[in-house]
């Protein structure tokens, strides 16, 4: 079985770490809870922008409409995509409709709007209730654990980004 045929079974999805001109990342606080795994309901419910991608839709422009759906970002700028595709698997309680799980690619951008752009309420299917700016290290620790290495793989993969916008600041 190749790579390809195994990721079939995985939806296709992107994702946004917005970084500020400081280095610090963008953190939405997701709406509803995962009691249905037997979560606290207000645990782990940090994470950054993500959905999945369209039918033949091209994944940089994935990752702008998802951004600005979730954010109502419109002011940033694409700094680096991942090279691969990023996967993990739901839990056997969180069933999306047929899939395993999800693939990901991730992107990079750089926020280069005032704050006061950032409206949780830009789409008709808000997402987050809440956002902060906050570490990219934290990101592991905030989302649910079946994200965790995905999380982790990202703090791995744009720390020195996050490096070099922070001497820039």
């Amino acid at each position: 079985m190749t790579i390809e045929e195994i990721l079939e079974d995985y939806r296709p999805n992107v994702g946004v770490v917005l970084f500020n001109r400081r280095g610090e990342a963008f953190y939405g606080r997701r709406i509803g809870d995962f009691a249905d795994l037997g979560e606290d309901k207000d645990a782990w419910r940090w994470q950054f922008p993500q959905g999945g991608i369209d039918r033949r839709e091209d994944i940089v422009e994935a990752a702008f409409r998802e951004l600005k759906e979730e954010t109502g970002v419109v002011s940033a700028r694409l700094l680096a995509l991942t090279p691969g595709w990023l996967a993990y698997d739901f839990p056997k309680a969180y069933k999306k409709k047929n899939w395993r799980g999800q693939r990901q690619k991730w992107a990079a951008m750089l926020f280069e709007g005032p704050d006061s752009e950032i409206n949780l309420e830009a789409d008709d299917h808000q997402e987050f209730d809440d956002w902060r700016w906050g570490a990219l290290e934290e990101a592991p620790s905030l989302i649910v654990p079946f994200k965790r290495d995905v999380y982790a793989e990202l703090v791995s993969s744009f720390r020195p980004l996050r490096d070099f916008l922070r001497e820039r600041a």
